[in-house]
């Protein structure tokens, strides 16, 4: 259940966030929290990471449908222990991170960004990216942590 409520408040902060930047952030295109360091910045992705694959909705629809339902398979059949919250947690970001974008390609066409990094000149992005990032950083460190999982038959879980 626990599961369920991340995958949840992910997809409500994403989506709640983006109606917010809708609402006051795209009229005045961007604001700066830090001048040159950190500012709010409407923009429409119509590509995946760093514009990629730019004008390609239905086959980027289709490839999150087909990987968030993976990641879903994954997380039902996981067994429900102790040792696997870790790892469970950090599906269940990814997850949400991915339907959140989803939502997004299927409404509008496009994904909306907008936490705009300047001091590094990095990409703009959303909350929905934070959570796949910062969840697959923790599926990693996770599975390294539990190295029973490594050793195991890595589908056992699926059969």
């Amino acid at each position: 259940m626990i599961y369920l409520a991340v995958i949840l408040f992910t997809i409500f902060l994403d989506q709640y966030s983006k109606y917010l930047v809708l609402r006051y952030l795209k009229p005045i295109d961007t604001y700066p929290l830090i001048e040159n360091v950190f500012h709010l910045t409407y923009v429409e992705n119509r590509g995946a990471a760093f514009s990629l694959f730019t004008n390609m909705q239905p086959f980027l629809i289709f490839i999150t449908m087909i990987f968030a339902g993976v990641l879903i398979y994954i997380l039902i059949k996981t067994p429900k222990k102790r040792a696997n919250l870790w790892v469970n947690l950090s599906v269940s970001c990814i997850i949400g991170g991915a339907i959140g974008n989803l939502i997004d390609r299927i409404r509008l066409n496009y994904v909306i960004d907008f936490l705009d990094f300047r001091f590094i000149k990095f990409a703009i992005f959303n909350f929905a990216d934070v959570f796949v990032v910062c969840g697959s950083i923790s599926f990693l460190l996770a599975l390294f942590a539990n190295r029973d999982i490594l050793t195991e038959d890595p589908f056992k879980f699926l059969k």
